[in-house]
């Protein structure tokens, strides 16, 4: 295999075969036939999740093959499908997912399969939206199991530990226009004393910010259009942030497309800053304002490395893997720029500041505690565990990541 690198190139993928199959049937012949194999998606994990010692599928040309159902309200679609192509898809059809990611770009298997989210108090995660999986398991048998059914919550947050997601199906709602507006300089000592005012002034609110600011520089409100009117924050509008970032989907007030202002950034846009690190904690909202104090008080430490801190709010759900397992949840996600040493170091201490509050470090992200100290934040890892070796006795699915994060041994 050529080489094989993530989108940030912080890691080179070490399988040394790399299908690109164009059917499901195929998926299902490449799994049955190896010994170790794993999905690859956009790439965009920041670490060895969805490596294999042995082959890895990349699901990026087996068609979408788009179907909604009306009445369950629910879209499947190809589990390599972005979330950006599902997105036009579902608007010209005069429908909506209840969230998204910042980015269009990731696909539906990746972001799910991770516990990736958006941010609203009022939305789960986007795992929480998945309502069925069809699966080619260890012999290449496709299996699909269903909300509700027995395992189904251990399932989705799975971390392609049973096996290849060949197609997924979502939770839709009617389509709807949203209008973006930014706000300057908010009192940390608001953020944190009036968390839940200010993370509920939208249907998804985010908090842009540096930690050793003043005040948290941005935030972020995306309305939908028709719905009540959130209490005013009180604060100058503003440009989305201080400088010039590339790619980022209409704000101003201007109403416009849920697929066109709900991701932070546009689909035919490199995001961001190319090649950028990140890692991200989610802890139980009621801890957050003990980790603002915490990260406010080695701000100057982080922020000569940091590109930008975001600030989001979850609703809690019921997935044994999901970092917003139990209850409504708190994510503290870090743009780190490309000084590997130091990310790494700060990232460490960060990790060990966040977890005695109860943090969940996210799966695709920057990532250093092992399985033996993750097991207390998972109340449901033994099942979980249990149920994988249910589907996979022998280990085909099984990676380096998933033997030293979760599965232990």
């Amino acid at each position: 295999m050529t080489r094989e690198h993530n989108w940030a190139d912080n890691y080179d993928f070490t399988a040394p075969r790399l299908h690109r199959p164009t059917s499901v049937e195929e998926v299902r012949r490449i799994v049955a036939g190896a010994a170790h194999v794993h999905a690859i998606g956009a790439r965009h994990s920041f670490n060895s999740v969805a490596d294999s010692a042995g082959d890895l599928i990349d699901l990026g040309r087996v068609p979408p093959a788009f179907a909604i159902d009306p009445d369950a309200r629910t879209v499947t679609a190809g589990a390599g499908t972005t979330y950006g192509d599902l997105a036009v898809f579902l608007h010209e059809s005069g429908w909506a997912l209840p969230n998204t990611a910042s980015l269009p770009h990731i696909t539906l298997a990746g972001a799910t399969a991770t516990g990736t989210h958006g941010s609203g108090d009022a939305i789960g995660t986007l795992s929480s939206a998945v309502a069925a999986l069809e699966i080619a398991t260890a012999t290449g048998d496709l299996v699909t199991v269903r909300r509700g059914e027995a395992g189904f919550d251990g399932m989705v947050v799975g971390l392609g530990a049973f096996g290849v997601v060949t197609r997924i199906t979502l939770d839709i709602q009617p389509t709807f226009e949203m209008r973006q507006d930014a706000f300057a300089d908010l009192p940390w000592e608001r953020l944190g004393g009036d968390l839940d005012a200010v993370m509920s002034a939208g249907y998804s609110v985010s908090v842009m910010t540096m930690w050793s600011a003043a005040n948290a520089t941005r935030v972020w409100v995306k309305t939908r259009i028709g719905d009540a009117a959130a209490a005013p924050l009180g604060l100058a509008p503003s440009s989305p942030l201080p400088n010039h970032m590339p790619g980022l989907t209409p704000f101003g007030g201007v109403p416009g497309p849920w697929p066109e202002r709900l991701p932070h950034f546009r689909p035919d846009v490199e995001p961001g800053v190319v090649g950028h690190l990140q890692s991200e904690y989610l802890l139980p909202r009621a801890r957050a304002p003990e980790a603002f104090a915490l990260l406010r008080s080695i701000g100057a430490q982080i922020d000569p490395h940091l590109l930008l801190s975001e600030i989001r709010s979850m609703r809690g759900d019921t997935l044994w893997l999901s970092p917003a397992f139990g209850g409504p949840t708190i994510g503290l996600h870090f743009s780190w720029q490309r000084h590997f040493e130091a990310v790494a170091a700060l990232t460490a201490e960060i990790e060990a500041m966040l977890l005695p509050l109860g943090a969940r470090p996210h799966w695709g992200k920057i990532i250093h505690t092992g399985a033996d100290a993750l097991a207390p934040l998972y109340p449901r890892l033994a099942d979980f565990r249990a149920l994988v070796r249910d589907y996979d006795p022998v280990g085909k699915f099984a990676n380096a990541f998933l033997r030293r994060h979760v599965l232990g041994g």
